[in-house]
């Protein structure tokens, strides 16, 4: 994998670039739509390429060992096959998952012994078996295993939590070294900067992971309650570290406003199931502000859901014919949200993208945060 910078913003960190892969090119600020099970949910695979105009997505590690399961990706060729997507993939470690399963799993030095959530079975996830699991399902990304953290966690938490993200993380490039791509394509593989929202952790954690001179590298244990200043100076202060000349990855984020700040402290890559879901349950996002789309005061309202004509839904179907269908309960109603806000999501980091090339995205973006996050 490689990247090049093509641009950066006068007046703030913000980048552009180009991640090139064995899939193709991708043009960065970038949002990647999130496939947990080898779907993006509500969404036909051509419709996430062809209309919404994704050049990457997610894949999830935990999930997808647990169903289909690695014998049938193997069988098929990889994700990439299974799901018949010829762009890039990027898949998580399953980190993110064994953390939410707090209760269902008990973390040690080898790895994390946890329950499946599907019929309760055992299983054991460690920096060797994710990174085996990650060659079987091909993506041209894979993420490293970590410990995510909770917020708030105190210091020493913290602390040894981010020692084992490293030490898990020599042993996922040991298996990386060791190992070699299964379908004829290459494979990168990116470490995550831990220590919660203690400074002098993230610095020595981003100090780290620099290190490794890895081909991308990423930011987590953020978006998981902390304010959003926070977040913010947190992800500042480790782009400050990581090198410039590797794409920037701030994990599960986040709101539209979210994406545009980050991007303005020199984030380039992002990920988050917040389009889809709130696409599914009737929240549309669009460049006026967010829209309920199941309130009656759209009713009657024939004009499109984005005025600005932010997706392709936008020519297609009006809010009164979207609200009916949400009223109606009809499938269609979350399929239609879900694509509406993963176009927008993707219309949002292509028009930052123009405004760090036109050199004006640090207005741009004071103009747009102000309307992103108002309720129509």
């Amino acid at each position: 994998m490689k990247f090049q910078r093509v641009k950066t913003d006068s007046k703030s960190k913000a980048r552009a670039g180009e991640i090139i892969t064995d899939h193709g090119k991708i043009e960065t600020p970038i949002f990647m739509p999130v496939g947990t099970s080898g779907t993006v949910k509500a969404i036909h695979t051509k419709d996430v390429r062809d209309d919404a105009e994704a050049q990457i997505i997610l894949g999830n590690t935990y999930h997808l060992f647990l169903r289909p399961g690695l014998d049938i990706l193997q069988q098929a060729g990889g994700l990439h096959q299974f799901i018949n997507w010829q762009q890039p993939i990027l898949t998580d470690s399953g980190g993110y998952q064994v953390y939410s399963l707090s209760q269902r799993r008990k973390l040690k030095e080898e790895g994390v012994r946890f329950q499946s959530h599907i019929d309760g079975s055992y299983h054991q996830f460690t920096p060797e078996n994710v990174i085996d699991t990650q060659r079987v399902i091909g993506a041209d990304i894979m993420m490293a295993f970590d410990e995510c953290t909770p917020y708030p966690c105190d210091y020493d938490y913290a602390k040894n939590s981010m020692e084992l993200t490293h030490r898990w993380l020599d042993r996922c490039i040991a298996r990386v070294d060791e190992t070699a791509p299964l379908y004829g394509h290459s494979q990168t593989l990116y470490p995550i900067v831990q220590g919660s929202t203690y400074h002098d952790l993230r610095k020595r954690s981003a100090e780290y992971i620099a290190s490794k001179n890895a081909d991308g590298n990423a930011i987590g244990g953020l978006a998981v309650g902390e304010p959003a200043e926070m977040m913010y100076e947190t992800s500042e202060l480790v782009c400050d570290i990581l090198p410039e000349d590797k794409p920037r990855y701030l994990m599960g984020v986040g709101t539209p406003e979210n994406i545009l700040e980050s991007i303005a402290v020199g984030v380039d890559q992002f990920d988050c199931v917040m389009p889809t879901r709130n696409g599914r349950n009737g929240m549309l996002f669009t460049s006026e502000g967010i829209i309920n789309i199941k309130n009656k005061k759209w009713e009657k309202d024939f004009s499109p859901v984005d005025p600005n004509g932010t997706s392709f839904v936008d020519s297609y179907y009006t809010r009164a014919y979207l609200r009916h269908l949400f009223v109606a309960k009809e499938y269609l109603a979350g399929m239609i949200g879900s694509l509406h806000n993963i176009a927008f999501y993707l219309w949002l980091v292509k028009e930052a993208r123009r405004q760090i090339m036109n050199d004006n995205f640090a207005s741009w973006k004071n103009t747009m945060i102000p309307k992103l996050s108002k309720r129509l």
